[in-house]
């Protein structure tokens, strides 16, 4: 069964307790532009799954500093894990593997189309010249919105 929750109002816990309960998993509506451009508010969300597992590339969910973070892992080092959103230039945020609520699965457009998210090898390893792509990114999207 497939569920839509408000995640501001749920507690890490009762977020493990639906994610086990769903075969399907959670939908959830990113907010914020902090995964540009692979994942846009308004336009897609995603849908997470319960973690079984955890690789560098992952786009996962984390709670902590009483927050919740949908972000990539950069870097994993034992338990600690290196956050950092794909929109980001700078900033990256550190939790632990208990920290993280789940990982996403699908990303799914406003018209239905569904993307799996893949590891963003290319992406990550881009940082240095990131400022220039989303500049493109965001001057494109803009023109694409533009109507005459």
């Amino acid at each position: 069964m497939s569920k839509t929750a408000v995640l501001e109002e749920l507690l890490p816990d009762e977020l493990s307790d639906i994610l086990a309960q769903s075969d399907e998993g959670v939908f959830l509506h990113p907010k914020g532009r902090s995964m540009l451009p692979f994942i846009r508010e308004g336009v897609d969300k995603v849908r997470l799954a319960r973690v079984e597992g955890l690789r560098k590339g992952d786009i996962v969910l984390a709670y902590f500093d009483g927050r919740y973070l949908l972000h990539r892992i950069y870097a994993l080092d034992g338990e600690r894990i290196t956050l950092m959103g794909d929109g980001n230039l700078q900033g990256k945020e550190y939790c632990t593997k208990a920290d993280v609520k789940a990982v996403v699965e699908e990303i799914v457009t406003r018209e239905g189309r569904v993307r799996q998210p893949g590891r963003a090898w290319l992406w990550r390893n881009t940082l240095g010249c990131r400022k220039y792509l989303l500049k493109v990114y965001r001057k494109w999207n803009k023109l694409k919105h533009t109507t005459i």
